[in-house]
């Protein structure tokens, strides 16, 4: 009870920011952002595309991925108009459609002949599936989307980050958009991963649980923090991976099925100060990709701006993280014909 008080009335926390806190007032202290590039998926709108806006405006220059690019455009050009002075150029738009394992690798050999460091990567998008959907590999949609292809993106980019923490000096960031839903899931991951990313068909149609592909891909990121915060600390990089939950906001995510009933909930639960604006959801984010405080933190959990203990804790078991994401190297080699390294 009381920390749903604390959500309600947006106090601030540890961080100094709480639940009502916005993207802009977390980066105020953020004026050092002109040497720093940032690759953010899902930019084209909602969340994604604030937190772009932001960093922005703080100076970043940022690269916005994205399947449509006329919709990345279309972002693009409302982030330039909203910023004074700011160099369309800095905006970089490239084509990149997170479910397909190609079109990651693709994009990657793209970005690496652009010459550009890369200092920040904010996976942030994210898909709903109401309905059963199939990737082009053959994968559960919202899995090969939410996971599955940021997996990649970010095991394809982590030398580029490295290199460029090293010769900048400037440490580098990662930070995997996740949600509590993942605690929603429940049953053994790994068979349920053999279900979704093997042969699946339109057979598994009748047996599709939007809710729990969902919960499985949040989950997933949550693991797949947990791992790679543990790679990176062997490793001794200067690069660092935290993961956020932003909060419950209506965006494109969750507007594909509209009604009387989820309007009206929606509408309830706005008058409650339930929902967040999309200001208020992209904090987080912004909060973890450049504040001071945040430096040097690895593997942790962050919501309403502040830290909520170890990824591992909300996991409570680093050995699913680890198998996952040998589960993961396996798939992506079976399917592209590229062993892992």
């Amino acid at each position: 009870m009381l920390e749903m008080l604390k959500y309600l009335v947006g106090s601030a926390g540890a961080s100094g920011y709480g639940s009502n806190s916005t993207a802009e007032e977390v980066t105020q202290s953020s004026t050092h952002l002109n040497s720093i590039t940032a690759i953010v998926t899902g930019a084209t709108s909602g969340i994604g595309e604030e937190t772009a806006r932001v960093l922005a405006k703080r100076g970043a220059r940022i690269v916005i991925p994205a399947r449509n690019l006329k919709a990345a455009e279309e972002a693009k050009a409302r982030i330039v108009s909203e910023l004074e002075c700011f160099d369309y150029s800095r905006i970089t738009v490239m084509v990149l459609d997170l479910s397909s394992l190609n079109s990651v690798m693709n994009f990657v050999s793209e970005f690496e002949a652009l010459n550009l460091p890369l200092n920040l990567l904010i996976n942030n998008a994210g898909r709903f599936c109401y309905e059963h959907a199939t990737s082009e590999d053959g994968i559960e949609m919202t899995f090969a989307t939410n996971y599955l292809g940021h997996f990649l993106l970010t095991k394809l980019l982590l030398n580029k980050m490295i290199e460029t923490a090293k010769s900048t000096g400037i440490q580098g960031r990662i930070v995997n958009v996740t949600s509590n839903i993942h605690s929603w899931f429940s049953g053994d991951i790994f068979e349920y991963l053999s279900q979704i990313s093997r042969n699946y068909n339109n057979n598994n149609s009748r047996e599709y649980d939007a809710t729990r592909a969902y919960s499985f891909s949040k989950l997933a990121n949550l693991l797949h923090t947990v791992q790679l915060a543990h790679r990176l600390q062997e490793m001794k990089a200067n690069v660092t991976v935290n993961c956020v939950h932003p909060g419950v906001v209506r965006t494109n995510l969750n507007r594909d099925r509209e009604g009387f009933l989820k309007d009206l909930i929606f509408f309830m639960a706005s008058k409650s100060k339930l929902l967040k604006t999309i200001p208020q959801s992209a904090a987080t984010s912004c909060y973890v990709a450049t504040h001071r405080k945040v430096e040097n933190v690895n593997g942790k959990y962050f919501e309403d701006c502040n830290e909520q203990g170890s990824c591992e804790s909300n996991t409570k078991s680093a050995h699913l993280a680890e198998r996952l994401w040998s589960a993961s190297e396996i798939i992506i080699s079976n399917l592209t014909g590229n062993p892992q390294p």
